[in-house]
């Protein structure tokens, strides 16, 4: 091996990782990165306004919710286990962990404090 095909090997052999490394995060620049919550999932607290069993959703009146970076306002979430739909009633005053995956929000974790 000549000098110059030494030099050029040496070249893509140091440029390949970084290139790949490059790609690679280029490839994940379309996924939602909001799913992963930036802060730990703490308890946040709301008031049910709405159930809908055969969509699986409660909509509940909440607080700022830290763990999304969320302001306090009123909005639809998925039930974790349709369970949980079951041992609720609009009016309940709740403590629940929110989340967020593949997009969708949802609740876990839903405790009533009346």
């Amino acid at each position: 091996m000549n000098m110059k095909s030494l030099l050029l090997v040496t070249t893509i052999a140091l440029a390949a990782p970084a290139a790949f490394a490059q790609m690679n995060h280029g490839s994940h620049a379309g996924h939602a990165m909001a799913d992963a919550p930036a802060k730990s999932a703490s308890p946040s607290e709301g008031t049910v306004r709405k159930i809908d069993k055969a969509a699986g959703k409660i909509t509940i009146a909440h607080g700022p919710l830290e763990n999304l970076s969320m302001p306090a306002m009123t909005m639809a979430f998925r039930a974790s286990e349709a369970a949980v739909l079951d041992k609720l009633k609009v009016g309940d005053k709740i403590r629940f962990v929110a989340e967020r995956v593949d997009g969708t929000f949802g609740v876990k974790q839903v405790e009533i404090v009346n």
